[in-house]
């Protein structure tokens, strides 16, 4: 006779087939009855809407969001394709926001379908669909990307709406500078008769620097007998400078993005002290503040640390090969910060030097990565290829409706940052954001966070202030702060807070 077990097994086994054929939404037919209301008592599935499911960790808190925000996009194109068939697309914002490598999980999905109930759809977590009843694009104006049925750049483009220059004006221009000459936008714009939006998109490529791509709009326009007046719909300049030949849409928001909200940290953060005189007594306080710095930053990322463990771990009482050190997954972590916290000394070290702070970070973070899981490595909890580089699939943040870049996106974003840091003049911008843009890419598959700080406390040293420690009784503000830097594109929290901690120090 089965045991309970036995049964939970087999409807385990159902569910990986699932997901072994790369499904996410699962619809109840997908399952038996028997198998969906087990995986459903034992927390392996989670209900989305009426005969909707996804899958989920039965160990997670009440309330997570983290299963949601992974599944969302997936959930949404199967979902959509289900009701709708091939009738559908989603709107030109959210079509934009995908073409330029922006997956944040939106409050609210905008669709096209020529069957929309002209009504939102609630889901999880306080996001809904809501579905336009309205006309699709030409066929050869959509596309599939991962799933999800889009408008094509040009189309989307052409299709949306004045106010959204202004609402978005870092993706925006990122949009635009994806396209190199005005062939796709001209030959929509003439086919429709859309002078107003040609004199708008005149204007916007113009804001950029392509004046070539606005005048051959204007002047084909014209040609064809249309009136076209050339309108602006951005409210400023571009803070940088578009490259014409810089087509990666997901560097060029970063470098935006850098430059906006830079402003806001040398408006909020201390001006930076210069470097120290004594750089032994620098390095020496550094030292003194390990044991407090190790415990904040891995209680932030959920291990167990005790002050007894983080000295047993720094006088060497610690060994792998000792049964209660190797399956001790605290243990591993506070061995791994010890060893990385180390490397980043050496680095302060460098930088205390007069060496680029960004040039240092950019030649030594690897090695404080590889310190950071050398311990797992050895006990065999971590693969040694893990160790190589940058990750190579998708990763998630616990909470975030932030969906960090895909792993193309990451390997052009690195270099990237590290140009930016390195040619970044003020120490207070690469504190703030050599942090910020660092978790926000998540270069690796675990450890940002540690490697955020480790990266924020070797530019303080660029500019002299002093080792800070982020603990963790600040971890809520801390986490907020990010996610509102992330998803809102607002930098202050995160700057305040930065701010308070090093002038207490």
């Amino acid at each position: 006779m089965a045991t309970p077990a036995d049964k939970l097994a087999q409807s385990l086994a159902a569910l990986k087939t699932l997901q072994d054929a790369g499904v996410v939404a699962i619809r109840t037919t997908h399952l038996t009855r028997v198998h969906r209301e087990r995986l459903l008592k034992n927390g392996f599935i989670r209900e989305v809407m009426k005969g909707w499911y996804i899958p989920a960790r039965p160990d997670g808190p009440a309330g997570e969001s983290t299963d949601w925000y992974a599944s969302f996009w997936s959930f949404c194109g199967a979902y959509l394709s289900e009701r709708f068939g091939e009738d559908w697309c989603l709107a030109a914002e959210h079509s934009i926001a995908l073409h330029t490598g922006n997956w944040t999980v939106p409050r609210q999905l905008l669709v096209r379908a020529t069957k929309g109930g002209n009504k939102p759809t609630g889901l999880l977590h306080n996001t809904s669909i809501f579905d336009v009843r309205l006309d699709l694009p030409d066929a050869g104006d959509t596309e599939i990307i991962d799933g999800l049925r889009v408008m094509r750049l040009p189309a989307a483009l052409i299709a949306c709406g004045p106010g959204h220059f202004q609402a978005r004006p870092v993706e925006m221009r990122a949009a635009l500078a994806m396209l190199s000459d005005a062939s796709d936008v001209l030959s929509r714009l003439l086919a429709g008769g859309h002078s107003s939006v040609a004199g708008r998109l005149a204007g916007a490529f113009r804001n950029i620097g392509r004046g070539q791509i606005a005048d051959a709009i204007l002047e084909t326009m014209r040609a064809a007998g249309y009136v076209v007046g050339e309108t602006d719909p951005f409210a400023d300049r571009p803070p940088v400078p578009i490259g014409q030949r810089e087509t990666s849409p997901a560097v060029n928001r970063l470098r935006m993005s850098w430059a906006v909200m830079r402003e806001h940290v040398l408006a909020g953060f201390p001006k930076a002290p210069g470097l120290p005189a004594d750089k032994g007594a620098y390095l020496h306080q550094v030292e003194d503040v390990y044991a407090t710095d190790a415990y904040n930053s891995l209680s932030i990322e959920g291990y167990r640390v005790s002050a007894e463990l983080i000295e047993r771990v720094r006088s060497g009482d610690w060994n792998p090969d000792n049964a209660r050190d190797r399956e001790h997954q605290d243990a591993l972590a506070a061995r791994g910060y010890w060893q990385a916290f180390q490397k980043v000394q050496a680095s302060v070290g460098r930088i205390l030097e007069g060496n680029n702070g960004g040039d240092v970070a950019r030649e030594d973070h690897g090695g404080w990565y590889r310190e950071l899981f050398g311990p797992s490595v050895a006990a065999g909890i971590v693969r040694p290829a893990d160790l190589a580089g940058y990750r190579n699939g998708p990763v998630y943040i616990r909470h975030s409706m932030h969906v960090p870049p895909r792993r193309e996106a990451v390997r052009e974003l690195m270099p990237a940052l590290f140009d930016l840091l390195r040619d970044e003049t003020e120490p207070g911008v690469r504190v703030v954001l050599g942090h910020f843009f660092f978790v926000n890419v998540h270069p690796y598959l675990d450890g940002n966070g540690r490697m955020g700080r480790f990266l924020m406390n070797a530019m303080l040293a660029s500019g002299g202030y002093p080792w800070t420690v982020i603990l963790l009784a600040q971890r809520t503000r801390y986490m907020t702060a990010l996610e509102s830097a992330s998803v809102e594109q607002d930098i202050r929290p995160f700057v305040d807070l930065l701010a308070e901690l090093v002038e207490r120090r």
